[in-house]
């Protein structure tokens, strides 16, 4: 039976698009069963660089069309993001390695290393399944697991001629080199944004959860993606908690009048769009029998247990926290996927370290934070700044056309002002305006949410070689010391990865902490946010849910971090000085 209006009259096209640990793989994969087992065929595609979908369905898929032997008519394939950005990097660099000077090169890839060329790439290779009827004549249906975003697609509407605009030098900021390597014809290209945005061919599934920070973000991508013409949409709230359970314990209460609370305040632009909601389900999203129930409302059979389950003794945050008070100053910083709690674990650690009589400066560039509602009071020894990043985006762009665009005529500046909308631009400007107040690590605690990317810290790198250079010539005896020294240097920064325990949050934390580790800086460690192992629950789904969440917390300790600590979910949301001292208890 169907329940989901999403699924009504489907298109041939079919894309799902959220943050990480959202449960959009799972609902993709739930919805080629459904289709399949309807009678139809089915094609599942995944661009997702942390894809699971072979491990959803038991088998291995890979970069190629794989038919799944247990579901007649549904086949999958996984497009390798890196293995794409990295054949496009080879294509554009190997023609001049060993011409231009090796500085210049390793300039070029490294402007080729970040999320817009995986991005790009990762489209470019499913192009040909939007546009080419030879390749996928055999399906009705072809659903795509993460959809390319507004930004990646306003990239390919552009009319300029890209690769010119760079081999004239005119082009060299932070998304224009991947469109270099750009080799289809640009009217495949334009094929492919004319079946996005046509509903008759296509639906747009906006996959959330019900918590207000998730859904805001939702909503600026439905406004991001229909302004540019993709408006055939549908929005599908994820993991509701079965009011069935309110009744069985406090903390499941709690979670119910939360969840019911985001949804009666749901964003306007959100208001209008056709909604779903999915409850949460007590098992693991991993073989068929699970996934035939996700898109239904059938009881689901639960696990007996005792009658509570104990939390588990794992080691929590308040040893971290006298790990970094042992310094009496430094750089702390937290990075993790949005939607996993950073900005108010950003706030417990600086609360804490105050009321140890430690003089901390708080700050953030997060959008959707609202650190003065987080701490709803002052506190002795704490400083609390913002930083607006559409205010510092704004001057930086303006500051980048003052000068790179002075001389560019007009189809380069259009170029290069579509560059500058582009997300590295805005980590750039912002961690310039975080440089000045990293300088007061010297002699307090800093305590910086929402940090750029290992990219983004690559590429800033990169702008001051050219000074390092420079100083070392003039003089051997002079001293410097740029920001990104600085967070590379363990005794003067300690990087905290946040996560939740569930698989997808882990796998991007770990590609995160790759990523930083080739921008030589080593987190210092992790935080599994939100866990519900670590409390003592009554309710059977909460204690299902927490004996799920055991792998994940065992590969955080045992295979990625060098120390970790876990945070309980909180019957009440961390808001205010005293609640925020009982998440580091």
């Amino acid at each position: 039976m169907n329940d989901c209006k999403f699924l009504d009259h489907p298109p041939r096209f079919l894309f799902f698009t959220g943050k990480g640990g959202v449960g959009k793989t799972s609902i993709a994969c739930a919805t080629a069963i459904q289709l399949a087992d309807s009678g139809y065929q089915v094609l599942l595609v995944s661009t997702d660089p942390a894809s699971n979908v072979g491990q959803v369905f038991g088998i291995t898929i890979g970069n190629h069309i794989t038919p799944i032997k247990t579901v007649p008519g549904l086949a999958a394939l996984e497009i390798d993001p890196q293995a794409a950005a990295q054949a496009y990097r080879d294509r554009i660099v190997g023609p001049v390695r060993g011409v231009l000077p090796e500085t210049v090169v390793k300039g070029i890839e490294e402007q080729l290393s970040g999320a817009c060329t995986t991005e790009i790439a990762a489209f470019d290779e499913f192009t040909a399944l939007l546009t080419d009827s030879t390749l996928t004549a055999g399906y009705d249906h072809i659903i795509f697991d993460t959809a390319p975003t507004g930004h990646t697609i306003r990239l390919l509407q552009l009319p300029g001629a890209w690769s010119g605009f760079l081999e004239e030098g005119k082009g060299d900021a932070s998304c224009l080199g991947p469109l270099a390597g750009l080799e289809k014809q640009r009217s495949q290209y334009k094929s492919a944004v004319e079946a996005l945005a046509d509903p008759n061919r296509s639906r747009l599934i906006l996959v959330a959860r019900a918590q207000q920070a998730t859904l805001q973000e939702v909503a600026r991508t439905h406004e991001e993606l229909n302004a540019i013409g993709l408006s055939q949409q549908y929005l599908v709230v994820n993991g509701i908690l079965p009011e069935a359970e309110a009744m069985q314990d406090s903390l499941a209460t709690a979670i119910c009048q939360r969840e019911q609370r985001a949804l009666s305040e749901i964003p306007e632009a959100l208001q209008a769009l056709p909604r779903d909601q999915i409850e949460l389900k007590p098992f693991n999203l991993v073989g068929l029998d699970a996934l035939r129930q996700l898109l239904t409302v059938a009881t689901p059979v639960i696990t007996q247990f005792d009658a509570t389950t104990q939390a588990i003794q794992v080691p929590n945050l308040s040893k971290l926290v006298d790990d970094i008070a042992a310094d009496g100053h430094g750089l702390v910083m937290l990075m993790g996927k949005g939607g996993v709690g950073k900005t108010t674990l950003a706030a417990a650690l600086a609360v804490q370290l105050a009321q140890r009589g430690l003089p901390v400066h708080l700050t953030t560039s997060d959008p959707a934070a609202h650190l003065s509602e987080t701490l709803n009071g002052s506190l002795d020894n704490l400083t609390v700044s913002r930083i607006d990043p559409h205010a510092e985006t704004e001057r930086y762009r303006q500051q980048v056309l003052k000068t790179k665009g002075a001389q560019l005529d007009a189809q380069g500046r259009a170029l290069l002002e579509e560059d500058l909308r582009s997300p590295c631009t805005e980590e750039i400007a912002v961690f310039q305006a975080f440089s000045g107040i990293i300088r007061e690590a010297g002699k307090k605690f800093v305590v910086m949410d929402t940090a750029p990317t290992g990219h983004t810290l690559l590429l800033l790198d990169a702008t001051g070689a050219y000074h390092r250079e420079v100083s070392r010539q003039m003089s051997s005896s002079m001293h410097y010391l740029t920001p990104m020294m600085r967070l590379q240097d363990p005794k003067q920064t300690k990087i905290l990865l946040v996560t939740l325990a569930e698989t997808t949050p882990v796998l991007e934390a770990a590609n995160l902490q790759a990523d930083l580790r080739r921008a030589g800086i080593e987190p210092w460690a992790w935080v599994i946010n939100n866990s519900v192992a670590a409390v003592a629950v009554h309710s059977p789904l909460l204690r299902q849910r927490a004996a799920n969440e055991l792998r994940e917390i065992d590969a955080v300790a045992n295979r990625y971090a060098q120390r970790y600590a876990v945070v309980p979910l909180l019957q009440q949301e961390p808001v205010g000085v005293s609640r925020l001292l009982e998440l580091t208890d």
